[in-house]
């Protein structure tokens, strides 16, 4: 061996997936291989269909381009590129950038293909790292669009504020000055009241009122908000459901950055299922409501068609589901009364993870105060019987466990919910273990927030030993991915003998069961499955790597869950044959599995100490 390939011998044993193959391997991988030193001069001869080869990067850097002219990533020493034509034997869609010049070790396909055969891991390795680009890949949005958009995206002023004590003149004048709608009322750079031309218009001009008098006498105090990161949908949601027409923008230290008005959102809206919250929110009967709800399957069949991610679908949904149910308590009360106290609706599961799909149930329940009466009680149960059946006659199925206000063991006051959280933590039995999965994932839907806003601190007071995350750890990996030995899939049967993958509770239950268990552990409060890895990207619970896993993975099963719900494919609602999938679906399906695996694993080695 002379020392050149001796050098290129010892650099390649330390790649994988060399560093775990006999050293036959990487000596073969030596001997067959060309040295090409790489250059933007010479970069556009490389790549090339005509000639599929594996790269490996021995030095300099180099970005590999999309067919769109995107950058798909930027690759260095130990990187390797070209291998998804070597592995499908389509055309090569990308090409290379040269930002630095370096040296590129090139095999050629007939000496790929010989590495394949003989030696198996070397082939899974490329397989798998094919799967992780791809799943990195698919939700690289080319053209986001109105509906995935931030809502930083969209704001073109920066926020104009005022304090309180200053005059209604002073305001007036600021808003003509900037040419804007609204001005938002800070103190100590917190957001405390909204001013807008019209309540210039109806409470000073309408009123006579004294123009020198204090803003604090006009302002609507405590204005509903929504943060820079949240997505265009959930504010225009926000803004139907509480007929708002200018929302407050705030950073995550609630700092005020902007102001988003109707008009900057229905620009960029062209959904027809948006459109339905909005006359939801408004219906005046029954009958309306129900002829709306019988809309939703084909307005999100026909929506699915014109997103890229139609896992938006899950906040879609649980928007109408939050819509219906806020207007059926409101019409409640038009014919029974206003509701003798204070009261809180809240959700649970995937309607408060914002992760409904065409067959998610009913879980929710009543928040009421801790001094309640027996007459009260009784006008919350038939409220409670209410909703919930005029839910189910809407599409939304009763929940099969009964987790629904209409069941008294899911309506009670802030202090009776706090004490059978406190209960499940301190004894944590598998019963109460799968009532963590389903109520600790929560959200406010009406009536008072600060009820829920009390109840979200009791629980946060609450303290959680180890052997509670023990156990949920233990629970977590009870449940078991369907890949078997030799990563074949482990197919389930129906009674009509149908073969299939159960993508909820095989895959998409078990990432939420993880990322549950970890955001319970950060302190996170979000109940979203994706905010809740983005909260968990802030601190070091979790690596960033593995974090990005379980967005993708998440993400992609999201999408064939809900693809085969819409396409009626005839197997049960959350379910998959995955011999109608394509050959490298297939692998990127076994990779998310793999994927899954790995995290339930470590969830059991960090929480549970491997005991399991």
């Amino acid at each position: 061996m002379t020392a050149e390939i001796q050098d290129i011998f010892q650099f390649v044993l330390k790649q994988a997936p060399f560093s775990e193959l006999p050293e036959s391997a990487a000596s073969y991988f030596s001997k067959h291989i060309q040295v090409v030193y790489l250059s933007k001069s010479n970069q556009q001869d490389w790549l090339q269909d005509s000639q599929p080869n594996l790269y490996l990067i021995r030095s300099g850097i180099i970005d590999l381009i999309s067919a769109k002219d995107e950058v798909i990533g930027r690759m260095s020493e130990g990187d390797y590129f070209g291998y998804p034509s070597l592995l499908t034997g389509d055309a090569i869609q990308n090409h290379i950038e040269v930002q630095k010049d370096g040296l590129v070790y090139i095999l050629k396909e007939h000496d790929f293909d010989f590495l394949r055969r003989e030696y198996k891991p070397f082939e899974q390795y490329f397989v798998r790292a094919h799967a992780n680009r791809l799943l990195a890949s698919r939700y690289k949005q080319q053209s986001e669009t109105w509906s995935e958009r931030k809502i930083s995206e969209l704001m073109t002023k920066e926020a104009v504020t005022i304090t309180p004590d200053a005059s209604i003149r002073d305001a007036a004048r600021l808003i003509s000055e900037h040419r804007v709608s609204s001005i938002m009322i800070t103190e100590h750079d917190r957001l405390v009241g909204v001013v807008t031309d019209r309540d210039l218009r109806n409470r000073v001009l309408a009123q006579d009122r004294d123009p020198c008098a204090s803003l604090a006498e006009i302002m609507t105090k405590k204005p509903k908000h929504i943060f820079e990161n949240n997505r265009v949908f959930s504010a225009l949601h926000l803004m139907l459901k509480h007929n708002i027409h200018h929302l407050p923008v705030l950073n995550e230290a609630y700092k005020p950055l902007g102001m988003l008005t109707s008009t900057d959102l229905l620009r960029q809206q062209k959904s027809d299922p948006v459109q339905l919250i909005g006359r939801i929110y408004k219906a005046q009967n029954l009958l309306s409501i129900k002829n709306y709800a019988q809309e939703i399957p084909d307005l999100l069949r026909q929506f699915s068609y014109h997103i890229e991610d139609i896992s938006l679908i899950g906040k879609l949904l649980s928007g109408l589901t939050d819509a219906l149910t806020s207007r059926l308590i409101y019409l409640y009360q038009q014919q029974h009364g206003a509701a003798p106290c204070r009261f809180a609706w809240i959700c649970f599961g995937s309607q408060a993870r914002e992760e409904q799909t065409l067959h998610s149930d009913q879980d929710n329940g009543l928040l009421l105060p801790d001094n309640i009466d027996e007459s009260a009680r009784e006008y919350f149960a038939k409220l409670g019987a209410f909703v919930c059946e005029q839910l189910n006659e809407c599409g939304i199925r009763s929940c099969p466990g009964n987790i629904m206000a209409s069941n008294s063991e899911c309506r009670g006051t802030v202090a009776q919910w706090s004490e059978r959280f406190s209960r499940w933590i301190l004894s944590p039995t598998p019963k109460a273990m799968l009532n963590c999965k389903i109520y600790f994932d929560m959200r406010f839907i009406d009536g008072a927030s600060d009820l829920y806003a009390a109840l979200s601190q009791s629980l946060a007071n609450i303290s959680k030993n180890e052997l509670f995350y023990a156990a949920m750890a233990t629970d977590i990996n009870a449940n078991s991915v369907p890949i078997g030995i030799f990563q074949q899939f482990k197919l389930e049967k129906d009674k009509g003998k149908h073969k299939y993958l159960d993508l909820k509770k095989r895959g998409v239950a078990i990432i939420n069961d993880v990322v549950r268990l970890y955001a319970l552990k950060a302190g996170v409060a979000r109940a979203n499955t994706l905010e809740r890895l983005e909260a968990l990207n802030k601190g070091a619970l979790l690596a960033k790597s593995d974090i990005n896993n379980l967005k993708d993975c998440w993400r992609f099963l999201t999408q064939l869950r809900l693809k085969t719900q819409i396409n009626r494919e005839g197997l049960p609602g959350n379910c998959i044959n995955p011999e109608s999938l394509s050959s490298l679906e297939k692998h990127q399906l076994k990779e998310a599995f793999y994927l899954v695996k790995q995290a339930q694993q470590a969830s059991a080695f960090k929480f549970a100490r491997g005991s399991l």
